[in-house]
């Protein structure tokens, strides 16, 4: 390249980085058209001329967060840099803060709101700033947990977020594993749970959380599977759950005795919601998140870096 171009394109650039010209007044200026304004700050870019830096983050997040897009098909990824001397109760508030806000971006009039519960999705509707909005209806799509495990109770996250939304809030009044199949179809057909399931045809965003292997103990409401539930989810080789509906290492939902005394939304349903976001970090995790998305469950995924990582890794070796 010329030294007389190089000079024009570095001027081009310094008019409008440093000066903070616009397009139009540069070529006004230097009497040209604007698009060849345009066309001469990629030029430089391209030439070395200008080189772009991003201060105080690290460009390599939006890359994995780049790569986990492709690799599922998903519509968002959002994560949270992971900092290797931070403990796991400040990677649980940096997930929480990071869902918080990205989900309040998402929320608008006229919306129905679908929430699961559990830790990770408790603490992110903690973080959501309160936003005046219209018209917004926010119900549970899984039943609730047992008298011992209630600090998350599906009802009381569903009245927080209605309330900040200043929405209106729909309950469940049932344990989200039933004795009986009997007592959960029951339910189910019951006049009490028609309006719920209509709310469920038109979720426009649903807000998750992800269960862990049989071997995670965080759980809020394991504690409702007897021995010989867990017997039988072991054998069919349960690696995760979501709205509380237990999936092999396919994402296939294992449709046996405790999936049919789960009241709650379905895998498939779940996949039809314009807006399924997942929140979850951990790696012990990061096999139960994987088949969730192969198998297109979640359209979004709000995780941290080391979580991500260990995801593409899983999904790599298969």
């Amino acid at each position: 390249m010329k030294e007389d171009k190089k000079k024009l394109l570095a001027k081009v650039a310094y008019m409008y980085y440093e000066q903070e010209l616009t397009q139009a007044q540069i070529a006004k200026e230097l009497a040209i058209y604007r698009t060849t304004v345009s066309r001469m700050l990629n030029q430089a870019k391209a030439a070395g001329i200008v080189e772009i830096k991003i201060n105080h983050f690290d460009p390599s997040l939006f890359e994995l967060e780049e790569q986990m897009k492709q690799a599922f098909g998903l519509t968002a990824v959002e994560l949270v840099p992971t900092e290797n001397d931070s403990s796991e109760e400040i990677k649980e508030e940096r997930l929480a803060a990071a869902a918080g806000a990205w989900l309040r971006r998402q929320l608008s009039d006229d919306m129905v709101v679908g929430l699961s519960w559990g830790a990770s999705v408790g603490k992110a509707v903690s973080k959501i700033e309160p936003k005046q909005l219209a018209n917004v209806s926010v119900v549970p799509v899984v039943g609730g947990p047992s008298h011992i495990n209630s600090r998350y109770h599906v009802n009381t996250l569903v009245y927080e977020l209605a309330r900040k939304l200043n929405g209106n809030s729909l309950f469940v009044n049932a344990t989200v594993i039933q004795e009986t199949k009997a007592l959960a179809e029951g339910i189910f057909n019951s006049k009490y749970f028609h309006e719920l399931k209509e709310y469920w045809k038109r979720l426009d965003l649903v807000i998750v959380g992800i269960g862990g292997p049989l071997s995670y103990h965080k759980s809020q409401w394991r504690d409702l599977l007897s021995a010989a539930d867990y017997q039988e989810l072991k054998l069919r080789e349960a690696v995760g759950d979501c709205c509380c509906r237990f999936y092999d290492s396919y994402g296939k939902e294992l449709n046996g005795g405790v999936n049919q005394r789960t009241i709650g939304l379905s895998l498939t349903e779940l996949a039809d919601v314009p807006q399924s976001v997942g929140i979850a970090r951990g790696i012990s995790k990061a096999r139960s998140i994987v088949p969730l998305l192969k198998k297109g469950y979640l359209k979004t995924v709000i995780t941290d870096q080391e979580t991500a990582q260990e995801i593409l890794r899983l999904n790599q070796r298969k």
